[in-house]
């Protein structure tokens, strides 16, 4: 039976926080008249406003509780019913104009029950506006409910004076049973929700990460929501418990309840028609369009929903899309693609720079008889058309995945590989390397976009984007040891254990190359680094580059947090800091991050020179001048043999048969896809080359080597 209460109409407006919740000395509105404009003045109605109100159809429970400026006009509020305490600035003779929205300002033809509201706003048609303090030149025109409750938390997972702990919202991420599950708070970074999802087993750190977000907001009932200043909000059914920052522009949304949605002046977010959003934070900039459905969820700022996506128990990363496609119980990492209808993400923690093709379906087959597994991704994981994974799964950074019904658990430790189902001989076929033999214009390419698609403006994390990284080299050495101990065959190809779980065999082809390939990219990457270092620290001399350097010989460890590359030891050290409360609140995780991002460039360097030293089998006292010259001419060539696999790799596309059959001459096709030699990538990587050559050489002379 539906309860149905009755109150007398004089306590509409009132009462809005039960008396037991009310702090001593304080009346319900105490926690409004903090959250309120305190520089504007108001005053109370004189007698002709008053009567100028009434005979424009206007009614109010009490008009001594209504309270405006000085540059108040009545003649601008029509048709409207108050109830309880209201508070009108400046209305002036305007009209405000956005988007071919053309709105008088004033307000007209609404219900509007304890409310404050800012400078030349323009209300219309609202059924139901329930406190809220709005700000400047916000428009808002034909909403159903527009409210907020006593026990608003605006998306936070936390619990107000009073309720249960049932009632608290939690993200349940990684896994489908709840066993990773994190409190979702305004915030949020991608490396919280990681730190907290994964170190299960220490409690202490659990119960630690629980107290920062509890001690982050204030317990009291009572909170209005907020709609800041050039918000425009129109053709909407229900939006109710929702916080609003600046400039958002909210149209034709179903429902939208318990958020807070993250926008200013800068970082404009928008949400789009038929949008049901529900238990979460939208973070600033986002685009959120056409049917989405979004439950218990953060979405990092710049990321997007669109076209009917579905995104639950979920955190999604900065500037990452889905659109069309179903993502349950997932932490995805930042610079995340996914399209296509059918596209199928579940209980999955996907680690950045991924893209996920049609007809992906990553983890929903469940192999135990409870809905707990679990897939891991490095960086750069692509499964391509049709893939179809099984619970649990794991892949090494910048795997790719060929079509095909992966019929068991997988492995992968080896990264840049791609993986393959052989249907007709029935074999697992892993090809390592393969981007660097095969598809180098991809995969720098890739690299180079998340940079230019990073529009954050506010960097707490730095996210590394690069291929070769701490992250990759350090996963490059495991797989050479593993591939060193294989015993391939004519053709180059082994067969190794316990990569799939099935009895079939996995086939690992082009060892040899794999192997040379490998030690080739990692004394690039050393000796790239060391050139990065000369030019930013304008190095004069071989002698001074060599005190410069680190003298540690051992390679250190590193973590992906959250999409931030860091230490082993200094995550380590993190932990140990926040359980002895030296590190006390999430601002101070946060400060850990930046602290970390500063030191990186260094941290780095120190590493690129120590795997340059260990795949050279020399110490830091055998890397002479001599050798030095030498790995410079080296990697000249490893430039070179890079700029052709990228110009190779793209040319595939203008000599292909297949492809060309489609145009009836060679012009056509550079009329629809461009000349090859006109492709402002190879381009810009030819030049990258040349740029090289030169600094090289000038090096070489400077250092007299």
């Amino acid at each position: 039976m539906n309860i149905i209460k009755k109150q007398p109409l004089s306590q509409l407006g009132y009462n809005f926080i039960e008396p037991q919740y009310i702090p001593k000395g304080k009346d319900e509105y105490h926690l409004r008249n903090l959250q309120r404009d305190k520089t504007v003045k108001y005053r109370k109605l004189n007698a002709l406003e008053i009567q100028v109100l009434v005979r424009n159809r206007n009614t109010s429970d009490d008009w001594n509780k209504i309270f405006v400026s000085e540059s108040f006009n009545p003649e601008l509020v029509k048709n409207c019913q108050f109830y309880g305490i209201i508070r009108i600035g400046k209305l002036e003779s305007l009209y405000l104009e956005f988007h071919n929205l053309r709105m008088p300002v004033g307000l007209y033809n609404s219900t509007i029950i304890s409310s404050d509201f800012g400078d030349n706003v323009c209300i219309d048609n609202v059924n139901c506006l329930s406190r809220y303090i709005i700000g400047n030149e916000v428009m808002i025109a034909n909403v159903n409910e527009l409210a907020t409750t006593d026990k608003a938390k605006f998306g936070n997972g936390i619990l107000t004076d009073g309720e249960e702990e049932r009632s608290r919202v939690w993200m349940e991420l990684c896994n489908e049973n709840g066993g990773r599950k994190v409190i979702l708070f305004d915030g949020m970074l991608t490396g919280d929700a990681y730190l907290w999802s994964r170190y299960r087993s220490d409690t202490a750190l659990m119960n630690k990460f629980k107290s920062f977000t509890e001690n982050k907001f204030d317990t009291k009932r009572g909170y209005y929501g907020k709609i800041q200043d050039r918000t425009v909000i129109k053709n909407c059914k229900i939006i109710k418990d929702v916080m609003i920052g600046s400039d958002a522009y909210l149209k034709g949304a179903n429902k939208l309840k318990n958020l807070t949605i993250n926008s200013d002046r800068e970082r404009t977010t928008q949400i789009g028609e038929g949008c049901e959003i529900v238990n979460g934070i939208i973070g600033f900039g986002c685009r959120i369009f056409y049917g989405v459905k979004a439950v218990r969820f953060v979405m990092a700022s710049h990321s997007q929903l669109k076209y009917g996506a579905r995104l639950l128990n979920s955190y999604l990363g900065n500037n990452s899309t889905i659109s069309c496609c179903e993502v349950l119980n997932s932490l995805i990492f930042p610079a995340h693609e996914q399209h296509h209808n059918n596209s199928f993400l579940c209980a999955s923690l996907i680690m950045g720079q991924s893209n996920m093709a049609a007809g992906a379906t990553i983890g929903s087959n469940h192999n135990s008889r409870a809905a707990d597994g679990e897939i891991i991704a490095g960086r750069g994981f692509w499964p391509g058309l049709c893939v179809s994974l099984k619970h649990n799964s794991k892949f090494a950074s910048f795997c790719i995945i060929a079509k095909g019904d992966f019929p068991a658990e997988i492995n992968i430790p080896i990264p840049f590989s791609l993986i393959g189902n052989d249907v007709s001989k029935d074999n697992l076929v892993v090809i390592p390397g393969y981007w660097f033999m095969y598809n180098m214009y991809a995969l720098v390419r890739n690299s180079r976009k998340y940079v230019d698609r990073d529009r954050r403006t506010e960097k707490i994390q730095l996210i590394e984007y690069n291929f070769l990284a701490p992250d990759t080299i350090n996963e490059l050495f495991d797989g050479l040891k593993l591939l060193e101990k294989l015993k391939p065959d004519a053709s180059g190809t082994a067969e190794v254990a316990n990569w799939e779980n099935t009895d079939r065999k996995t086939l690992i082809l082009k060892v040899p190359k794999a192997i040379e390939v490998f030690k080739e990219v990692i004394q690039y990457y050393g000796v790239t680094e060391i050139l990065n270092h000369i030019e930013k620290n304008r190095v004069k001399s071989f002698d001074d580059l060599k005190k410069s350097l680190s003298a540690k010989i051992e390679r250190t460890e590193w973590l992906n947090i959250g999409g931030q590359l860091i230490q082993k030891t200094s995550v380590e050290n993190l932990k140990i800091s926040i359980k002895k409360d030296k590190i006390k609140n999430w601002d101070e995780v946060h400060t850990f991050y930046r602290k970390e991002g500063a030191a990186y460039a260094n941290n780095k360097l120190n590493h690129a020179y120590t795997s340059l030293l260990e795949i050279l089998h020399i110490t830091p006292k055998q890397f002479t001048a001599a050798l030095f010259k030498q790995l410079l001419l080296e990697v000249l060539k490893t430039q070179e043999w890079m700029c052709k696999g990228i110009y190779n790799s793209r040319a595939k596309d203008y000599s292909n048969p297949f492809r060309k059959m489609v145009y009836e001459t060679n012009e056509e096709m550079n009329k629809v896809i461009g000349r090859l030699e006109d492709n402002t990538f190879i381009q810009e990587q030819m030049a990258e080359l040349d740029t090289m050559t030169k600094q090289i050489k000038s090096l070489i002379r400077k250092f007299k080597l």
